[in-house]
């Protein structure tokens, strides 16, 4: 499988996250909004629906700096549904923030988190034997994340949120006589974690089905590395290169380059790949097990550290001296294949790649990312045009680490930048034709798979941007107008999804001569 339905075939589809919805409490959820989003996309004939990673955040909000690789977030579950379902009542839920406005996740934490955590008590108490039936064989299905996650969970909360690293070394170190006691203190509220998943499962489950029933499917992300503040850390400190107290030796980033003179020093800590090859990279086939379960096909963050990874001491304040170490990518790969058949993953292999890193991706079959926003700057960044694209490749207008189209276009772009479009593509007569024109020259493109953010189909500006990579507040918050997906944007993507064969549509085989005797 690789992304979309066939691997050969044409299709195209919108970038996404679940939490830029409109949806009532703050922030976008899996309720009612989601639903209309998809009526959008079949509207829009388009197949496929990216989002971001679907963990619950820790620091700065962000998608990519999770609590845990496996658990999801319960600010994405829907209020409205809860009530639907008989777990919240109207009363419970008044007064919560509206569906308008940037998503405000600390006041989506604040409000809406305990009205999650009362429907889940109240599922407790009020769950029929068949409920509580689903409910067990999720748990034993989930066993392997879910028990570890939900106890960091609360002791994390007990402990005021400081890193697991400082709680009392018992439970920092995983003592088998402090987790037991812990369990048995903290029974209840573990259940109640445990019930949050639970409800998470039920309504991804539910909107991934109705995707479905549309004939689209879901793309998903799954970063390489994991924040050290996590059940995933807390819960396997052996497969992570740390000391004996816990803390990283070394962690990850990206060297000095056009972008940054110190690099970029993400701090997470990095894989013991030694002894996870001697496992059968068992956390890695059951992370992917997981996001398999969540998703049709996966893409892959910084896909070269698969390859090589850039190694920083953890005492170094800059990605100035790391060095490349080498990773077992290729017995990692083989692994997987092993375990679930073909791979259904999209390598995001942006930035400073390597004829290894190529290598390794081609050696699987994995289709790489072209942004087009990239293609317009200089000579090295050809490849991002579409006379350089191959059928095995995801071609993007922009990512979720980009302006928006129209943003770059009046905003960032250089004038060479300008000029190299207009002579590539065609003459740019006002700012609200660039959308359209970079659409179609990803539509066109012989790729199989084109994807473009919501942003840029709305013909909305820099407001509408997701992420300033670097950038320590602002992040994450965009959400569109709860007006904002008109019939006439449907009707203009559904023209170019037609005519460039991206929607589905299978031209008869050619007859043969012979057929014609």
């Amino acid at each position: 499988m690789s992304v979309g339905p066939a691997k050969s075939e044409r299709l195209s589809g919108i970038l996404l996250h679940v939490t830029s919805l409109p949806s009532y409490g703050g922030i976008g959820d899996l309720g009612p909004a989601a639903y209309t989003f998809v009526d959008f996309l079949v509207a829009a004939k388009q197949r496929l629906w990216q989002v971001l990673p679907l963990s619950p955040t820790g620091y700065g909000s962000s998608p990519y700096s999770a609590l845990s690789a496996f658990a999801g977030n319960p600010l994405l579950l829907s209020v409205q549904h809860l009530e639907r379902d008989g777990w919240l009542s109207g009363e419970q839920i008044a007064g919560l923030p509206g569906n308008s406005g940037p998503a405000d996740f600390a006041e989506a934490t604040r409000c809406k988190l305990p009205v999650i955590e009362a429907a889940a008590s109240n599922f407790l108490h009020r769950a029929s034997p068949d409920q509580r039936a689903e409910y067990e064989q999720f748990c034993q299905g989930n066993q392997y994340w879910l028990a570890s996650y939900a106890l960091f969970n609360v002791l994390r909360r007990e402990f005021g949120y400081v890193c697991w690293a400082d709680w009392p070394t018992e439970l920092a170190q995983r003592q088998p006589a402090a987790l037991a006691e812990a369990r048995a203190r903290y029974a209840h509220q573990v259940e109640i974690e445990q019930v949050i998943q639970f409800l998470f499962h039920q309504q991804w489950s539910a909107l991934r089905q109705y995707c479905h029933q549309h004939e689209i499917t879901i793309l998903g992300d799954v970063a390489i590395f994991v924040n050290y503040d996590s059940a995933d850390v807390w819960a396997n400190p052996e497969i992570f290169d740390l000391d004996d107290s816990g803390r990283p030796l070394h962690v990850s980033g990206v060297p000095p380059d056009y972008f940054s003179a110190t690099g970029q020093r993400w701090g997470n800590p990095l894989y013991r790949w030694d002894l996870l090859e001697q496992r059968g990279f068992d956390w890695w086939v059951e992370r992917v097990r997981r996001s398999l379960a969540l998703y049709d096909s996966i893409r892959l963050d910084h896909f070269r550290g698969f390859e090589a990874y850039w190694c920083i001491d953890a005492a170094e304040e800059t990605a100035i001296n790391g060095t490349w170490v080498k990773a077992p990518g290729q017995q990692l790969f083989a692994r997987l294949r092993q375990v679930f058949g073909q791979l259904p993953f999209l390598a995001e292999d942006l930035g400073v790649i390597t004829p290894e890193v190529d290598a390794l991706r081609e050696s699987f079959g994995l289709p790489g990312m072209r942004v087009l926003q990239f293609g317009f700057s200089d000579r090295g960044a050809h490849m991002h045009l579409p006379h350089r694209f191959v059928p095995n490749s995801v071609v993007y207008t922009g990512t979720h680490d980009n302006n928006t189209t129209l943003g770059w276009w009046r905003d960032d772009a250089s004038a060479a930048e300008r000029t190299n479009l207009q002579t590539y593509l065609q003459p740019i007569e006002h700012d609200g034709q660039i959308v359209w024109t970079m659409v179609r020259a990803a539509a066109r493109s012989v790729a199989n798979c084109c994807i473009f953010p919501l942003q840029d189909i709305l013909h909305i500006g820099s407001e509408g941007r997701m992420n300033v990579p670097a950038a320590s507040t602002g992040n994450w918050a965009w959400r569109f107008h709860p007006d904002a997906l008109h019939p006439d944007f449907a009707s203009q993507l559904a023209a170019i999804t037609e005519v460039t064969d991206r929607d589905g549509y299978v031209p008869p085989a050619p007859q043969s001569d012979a057929a014609h005797d």
